[in-house]
């Protein structure tokens, strides 16, 4: 075995690996890791019928940034009953303008009192990824602790960080950072 470098995925050996593990092997390991799944159909469907991850309450628009990218339709307009806000640049700082967008999701969870909320972080496309992350994790609890303060218990909010892996706008200008720097609010239930 010849030790090369480390990467992403960790510790690469050279050499036929598929030869030394065989075939069988890899195979029966790919049939248990694929086949431990205990989810049964149709669980974690909603009320209306939608499933949870899904975003629900206008007739199945909206959802999850990774689920807009895999539809084609991240960064449409009308996504949801609930609305993104947006941050400064290096920022986590609910401001102003956007407490108002977020006591409107507020008033909006008020009203639909069985669902769930998933707070997404983005960042723009500056910095590393790990930087992004930690700085869209930020957000994403500052977006929570701010819909906390106005009467939305802890555990309807759940919080996740893509940083700069989703971004809404590809073209390297301010407008399309500023774009970029959200959360956005996703109902799961």
């Amino acid at each position: 075995m010849i030790r090369t470098h480390r990467g992403r995925a960790g510790l690469m050996v050279e050499g036929d690996w598929l030869r030394r593990c065989g075939a069988t092997t890899i195979l029966i390991v790919a049939i248990a890791i694929g086949g431990c799944s205990s989810k049964k159909p149709g669980a974690g469907a909603g009320a209306n019928g939608a499933g949870a991850t899904g975003g629900v309450g206008q007739e199945g628009v909206g959802g999850s940034s990774l689920q807009q990218l895999q539809k084609g339709t991240l960064g449409s307009e009308g996504q949801g009953p609930l609305s993104d806000i947006h941050f400064d640049y290096n920022d986590f700082t609910v401001r102003a303008q956007d407490g108002e967008i977020l006591k409107g999701n507020a008033d909006w969870m008020q009203k639909n009192g069985n669902t769930r909320v998933q707070v997404e972080g983005h960042c723009d496309t500056r910095g590393s990824e790990e930087y992004n992350i930690a700085l869209g994790a930020k957000r994403a609890q500052a977006a929570k602790d701010y819909l906390e303060t106005l009467g939305i218990p802890a555990n309807r909010v759940s919080t996740i960080s893509y940083g700069k892996e989703l971004p809404v706008c590809t073209e390297e200008t301010d407008d399309c950072w500023q774009q970029n720097r959200r959360d956005h609010f996703a109902v799961t239930q």
